[in-house]
């Protein structure tokens, strides 16, 4: 293949990288805007701050996500327009947007490897911490949590080995849907299909932005030493020759 067909190859590629991964940046900032607001995390985040557990990681993981959609969004914008107008600096710019991107991905996953159960475990404290003041205490704050947690993840109470604790639990469901399942189970079924749409997310970022860091460094480099572009290269201007003498236009006579 020649240069020329090889540039525009990755030309073309490079467009369409772009646009797939704006495209991700908008799911990217929608999942975690709609975790973070929805009524099934925003009951739990909404325990009165300092006896919540849950707090700091959905907060971190709101603007983690947020930030990473907005470098992806800049890096395919930049690099779409390099690509188009052929502009070296624009293009060296998407490059750091996604490598900046790549570094932040890389770091969720190795913390994904190393604190798989995190979130969860955050989520269930939260919850017996709130099932616990509830059922030990009269205040009306609690009871009202607790409700407000039941009522978004349709279940009821905890599952027990003391009967007594299960039926005063039991107490505190109501609606047309009591009684419900485990509220255990119901948070952790939640929570489980949350993070298969992130590692879907996860791994469909890092498959793009290695694509865009290679495609944009490959392009690049073609930019600099001006290979296989179309409107690139040196010309030469030819002398302007003067017109035939026979095609002057006659003077007029006196």
């Amino acid at each position: 293949m020649s240069p020329g067909r090889r540039v525009r190859v990755a030309k073309c590629q490079m467009l369409a990288t772009c646009f797939l991964v704006v495209l991700l940046a908008l799911c990217v900032a929608t999942f975690v805007t709609v975790t973070y607001f929805g009524a099934h995390m925003a009951v739990i985040h909404q325990v009165s701050p300092g006896r919540n557990p849950y707090e700091e990681s959905h907060r971190w993981a709101f603007y983690l996500g947020t930030g990473l959609a907005g470098i992806l969004a800049t890096g395919a914008v930049l690099s779409a327009a390099a690509t188009v107008r052929e502009a070296q600096g624009l293009m060296a710019t998407g490059f750091l947007c996604f490598a900046l991107a790549f570094c932040a991905l890389v770091q969720v996953v190795l913390w994904r490897l190393h604190h798989p159960t995190q979130v969860e475990e955050a989520a269930l404290d939260t919850f017996d911490l709130v099932y616990d003041r509830a059922l030990r205490t009269t205040s009306g704050a609690w009871q009202r949590e607790l409700a407000a947690i039941q009522d978004a993840f349709l279940c009821c109470g905890k599952r027990s080995p003391f009967s007594f604790l299960e039926r005063t639990g039991a107490n505190h469901c109501h609606g047309a849907g009591a009684p419900r399942e485990d509220c255990l189970e119901g948070i952790r079924s939640f929570l489980w299909t949350q993070q298969k749409v992130d590692l879907a997310l996860l791994s469909t970022a890092l498959a793009l932005t290695v694509h865009a860091l290679l495609l944009s460094s490959f392009l690049w480099f073609a930019i600099r030493t001006c290979r296989g572009l179309h409107r690139r290269g040196k010309y030469a201007l030819t002398p302007r020759q003067p017109p035939p003498e026979s095609v002057l236009p006659l003077q007029s006579r006196r």
